[in-house]
C-alpha cells in the first residue's frame, strides 16, 4: 500500500505540468510566508529610529537637549503613532535629539529591567509612559506603584534629567468601559507618583479622551492579535493611514483600541513638545 502511494505521489511530482502546478504552488506559499514574515517584522519585532543601543554612539553635533522615550507599544511605534519620530522632525533641527527606548508589550516591570539603557545615554530629559500592558496582564496595583518609584528614584538619583510621567492612553474609546475603569486605577497612580516625586505629570489620557465624540456609542473593547496584524497589512502594505484605519473600526483616536491614530500621536507630541519647551514648576 505505501509503496503504490509513493509511486502515485512520485508521477504526480515528476509529470510536467504537474511540476510546473507544484512550483507555483510551493512559489506561492514561499511568498506569503516571506510576506507574513515581513509583516511581523515591521509590526512587532523592528527596532525604533534610533534606540539606546545606536545612540550611544555619540550625540549628534549641534544637540543641546537630549530626550529619551521610555515606554512600551506607544513610543514604539510599529503599530502606533510615531508621536516620537513628529517631535524629531519639529525640534530636531533645533538642537534635540529623541531616543526612542519603547519596546512592544513592555510592562513596568520591563521598563525597571531596563533602566540602565536610558541612564547610559545620560539624558536632558526622559519621559514615561506605561501602563496598559500592566492592566491587560493583571499586574497588581500595588506592584505597578512601586515598580514607577523605583524607575523614577533611580533616574533621579543616576541622571540629572528632567523627568515627565505621562497617564496611559486609554484601552478602546469607551471611558466608562470595563478596561478603562480598571485603567482608572493605574493612571492614578502615575499622577500621584509624580506629584509625590517632584516630576511632571503629562495628561496624555485626559486629552485623548477630551477628543472623542460626545454622546457617540463606542465600539467595545476587542483588541486582538489578528486586528492588530490586518492593521499591520493595511498600513504597510497598502498605505493605508492611521486615521483611516481607525474610522473603519468605528473608533477615533485608536486604530485597534490601543494603539494611536495620527491624530492622538499628535496629541501626545503636542503634550510632550510643551512641556520640552516649559522651565516652570516641575508638576503641572
Amino acid at each position: 500500500m505505501l509503496t503504490r502511494v509513493s509511486q502515485t505521489a512520485h508521477r504526480l511530482l515528476t509529470t510536467p505540468e504537474n511540476t510546473l502546478t507544484v512550483t507555483v504552488a510551493l512559489t506561492l506559499l514561499l511568498l506569503l510566508a516571506g510576506g507574513l514574515g515581513f509583516l511581523v517584522y515591521v509590526a512587532f519585532k523592528r527596532q525604533p529610529a534610533n534606540p539606546p543601543k545606536k545612540f550611544r554612539q555619540g550625540r549628534a553635533p549641534g544637540t543641546h537637549t537630549v530626550m529619551v522615550a521610555f515606554g512600551d507599544s506607544i513610543t514604539h511605534a510599529t503599530l502606533s503613532a510615531d508621536w516620537v519620530g513628529a517631535l524629531r522632525n519639529r525640534l530636531g533641527p533645533g538642537g534635540y535629539e529623541f531616543v526612542n527606548a519603547g519596546l512592544n508589550g513592555h510592562t513596568s516591570a520591563d521598563l525597571l529591567r531596563r533602566i540602565d539603557e536610558v541612564v547610559a545615554c545620560r539624558p536632558d530629559a526622559v519621559t514615561i509612559m506605561v501602563g496598559t500592558n500592566d492592566v491587560r496582564n493583571g499586574i497588581p496595583l500595588a506592584q505597578f506603584h512601586a515598580n514607577l518609584d523605583t524607575i523614577i528614584s533611580r533616574l533621579q538619583a543616576r541622571t540629572t534629567a528632567r523627568i515627565a510621567l505621562l497617564s496611559a492612553t486609554p484601552l478602546g474609546e469607551d471611558p466608562a468601559g470595563p478596561a478603562n475603569q480598571a485603567l482608572a486605577e493605574y493612571n492614578a497612580a502615575i499622577k500621584e507618583t509624580a506629584e509625590r516625586m517632584g516630576v511632571s505629570y503629562l495628561p496624555v489620557h485626559e486629552a485623548i479622551v477630551g477628543h472623542l465624540g460626545q454622546g457617540a456609542t463606542a465600539p467595545q473593547f476587542a483588541f486582538s492579535f489578528g486586528l492588530a496584524l490586518r492593521i499591520a497589512v493595511r498600513h504597510y502594505l497598502f498605505r493605508t493611514s492611521l486615521d483611516d484605519i481607525a474610522r473603519s473600526n468605528g473608533l477615533t483616536m485608536l486604530t485597534d483600541h490601543i494603539h494611536l491614530s495620527d491624530r492622538a500621536g499628535q496629541v501626545v507630541a503636542d503634550l510632550v513638545a510643551s512641556w520640552l519647551g516649559r522651565r516652570a514648576e516641575p508638576f503641572g
